[in-house]
């Protein structure tokens, strides 16, 4: 039996199984109850930072210093019940939402607010450079500038209304006003919030002003417009301003002044043609000077990098809700664990209570005289041991009961027929019907001596069964043996026919009793006499065997035996002649009691037959 089919490993595992589920249950309960609130903390605590972050952001991308930070501070503070500290990199203080005074900061600050270099993580919309879109810096426009191409903007959208067109007309962070086209199917659904939506009206293809580098922009003459509207198309406004191509005159004699340290080549790009910094784009390897010198031209324009450190006020850490779990939710699991747990409470019980069920119905049947009660089960461990061990036993019962009613037949007919001739002739002698002359008191008598041989048979085999055949063990010579036996059945032989030999490999001995292995020996060889037919042979043959046993075989060359009766050979009452005629069988007793004999010598006994050629047994004995 393994030890994983053990009753005990079975109840066991159930136990592991029901207390793992109600652990499993409450620990994944309170999993997600922390980690969801964990997590809403989380993820509110970093999108106020982020809030906090690009507000002060925007101001460093808009203001040369952070003079004036801490109205914005304070105001950003009372909106979001946060602690806000901004420092200098050197620790120096900018500005404080208020708290502890003379508080320790912490060691690692929560970001580090520099328009030139943003955190991706607090700011993920961020430009690749790195760099704020709102810091514009040089690329500012002035009042006069705004004015004018607001108005531009403004003739464009009037002409495109004109031609059933759809646009938006958004500022720029430098303060440059354009119109973006809106297609007709995006009509019909909510649009990106432009940067700074200024007006709506229809889209339409747009050609660049030949007016640029203008202190003001003004619109076309009306005359020029009327062919813009004749031909499809409405001007936009100025292509680029003063100011802007001051400003992109600056980047560029910085960014070939890069190049030129490098050895390249100067970019081919004209100021005239850049609206803002996020139109100059190079090859991969001289945007670098392209960023270099965009950070360059702003750094006069931005408020130098800060420190900003974020908490709670009165320096307390953050405290995270865990009770965000509803009684609900904690029913409904309690709910499941149980339901879990008394199923398979259930499914185990129901899995050990059906053999038991089984065996007690069969110990009850066999109970009432039904010898062939069984088990069927499928259960393994001490339970199915059990259901083995019970099926044997009905078995080996049911085999008892049957040798027991067979023998009693068998024994009633063997001594039937000695007596009822016994009877029969006594009867006819006193009768006056018959005369005891000598021939019939002599088959008289052969009747008495049969009757005695099945009377001694029957005890020797009573006596084998209790485990008290008696035994005179005694150093023996196996060649002696065997011809005490050829001798006392070498008439038997004369009269059958049959040729009687014997044969020995060397002097083989053994420590055994040597009356019960001639009884033995007898048996065999009388019953190899009565099968083998005139001109057969019976031979008796001895010879040491391996790991100290002395072999012994008695062969005959008779009509041998069918494989179907070899199972059965050793059984009481069997002959090979099913119709028990004795002229072709004795009682049926002298090979089981060769085999009890055997036995009791610590030896086994083997038997190869093939019908028509003839039986071998063959006889193992321990040397001493």
């Amino acid at each position: 039996m393994t030890r994983r089919h053990s009753l005990l490993t079975r109840l066991l595992a159930m136990s592991v199984v029901v207390a793992g589920c109600s652990v499993g249950a409450s620990a994944w309960l309170a999993a997600q109850s922390t980690s969801g609130a964990i997590n809403q903390e989380i993820g509110e605590s970093l999108a106020t930072d982020a809030e906090i972050y690009d507000l002060l952001l925007g101001h460093a991308a808009t203001h040369v210093n952070w003079s004036g930070v801490r109205g914005l501070v304070d105001r950003i503070a009372e909106q979001t019940g946060r602690h806000i500290t901004v420092t200098t990199s050197s620790g120096a203080p900018i500005a404080d939402s208020g708290g502890t005074p003379d508080s320790p900061l912490p060691r690692t600050p929560s970001a580090v607010v520099d328009p030139l270099s943003v955190d991706p993580v607090l700011k993920p919309d961020t430009e690749e450079t790195g760099i704020d879109a709102r810091a514009v810096g040089p690329y500012r426009l002035t009042t006069a500038e705004r004015d004018a191409l607001r108005r531009e903007a403004q003739t464009q959208l009037t002409c495109m209304r004109e031609l059933g067109r759809d646009g938006v007309i958004v500022e720029k962070p430098n303060g440059r006003s354009a119109v973006d086209e809106v297609t007709g199917a995006a009509r019909g659904r909510t649009t990106p919030e432009p940067e700074t939506p200024v007006d709506r009206a229809p889209p339409a293809a747009v050609r660049p002003s030949e007016e640029a580098g203008q202190p003001s922009v003004h619109p076309a003459d009306e005359e020029d417009r009327q062919a813009a509207e004749r031909a499809g198309f409405c001007p936009e406004p100025a292509a680029t301003t003063k100011t802007e191509t001051a400003a992109s005159t600056e980047l560029l004699t910085l960014v070939n002044a890069c190049l030129d340290r490098q050895g390249k080549a100067p970019l081919p790009t004209q100021p005239t043609e850049l609206v803002s910094p996020d139109d100059l784009r190079a090859a991969p390897d001289d945007q670098r000077c392209v960023d270099f010198a965009r950070r360059e031209q702003l750094a006069s324009h931005v408020s130098a990098p800060a420190y900003l450190y974020i908490g709670n006020p009165g320096g307390q850490g953050d405290r995270f809700d865990l009770s965000t779990v509803g009684y609900a939710r904690i029913a409904w699991t309690a709910l499941a664990v149980l339901v879990l747990t008394v199923g398979v409470t259930a499914l185990a019980a129901t899995r050990l209570v059906r053999p038991i069920h089984a065996i007690t119905s069969a110990a009850r049947r066999m109970g009432d005289g039904e010898r062939s009660a069984r088990v069927e089960t499928t259960a393994r461990g001490e339970i199915g041991d059990l259901a083995t061990a019970f099926n044997r036993m009905s078995e080996q019962i049911e085999t008892a009961e049957r040798q027991r009613r067979t023998m009693v037949s068998d024994v009633a007919h063997e001594l039937r027929t000695p007596l009822v001739n016994i009877r029969g002739w006594l009867e006819a002698a006193q009768d006056g019907m018959a005369n005891l002359e000598p021939a019939l008191v002599a088959s008289l008598v052969e009747e008495t001596v049969l009757l005695q041989h099945i009377i001694d048979d029957l005890q020797d085999l009573a006596l084998a069964d209790a485990g008290k055949l008696r035994m005179h063990p005694e150093q023996v010579s196996v060649r002696s043996i065997l011809a005490q036996v050829t001798a006392a059945h070498r008439s038997q032989a004369a009269v059958a026919g049959v040729e009687l030999r014997v044969t020995t490999v060397g002097e083989p001995t053994l420590s055994a009793d040597p009356t019960r292995l001639r009884q033995a020996l007898g048996n065999l060889v009388s019953n190899a006499l009565r099968h083998t037919g005139a001109g057969g042979r019976v031979t008796l043959s001895a010879r040491n065997g391996f790991r100290d046993e002395v072999l012994i075989e008695v062969a005959d060359t008779g009509s041998g035996i069918d494989a179907e009766s070899l199972p059965y050979i050793f059984d009481r009452f069997w002959r090979a002649d099913r119709s028990r005629s004795r002229t072709s069988g004795g009682s049926g007793l002298g090979l089981a009691i060769t085999h009890h004999l055997v036995a009791a010598h610590g030896g086994r006994i083997e038997v190869r037959s093939t019908p028509g050629v003839g039986t071998t047994f063959t006889i193992h004995l321990p040397a001493t």
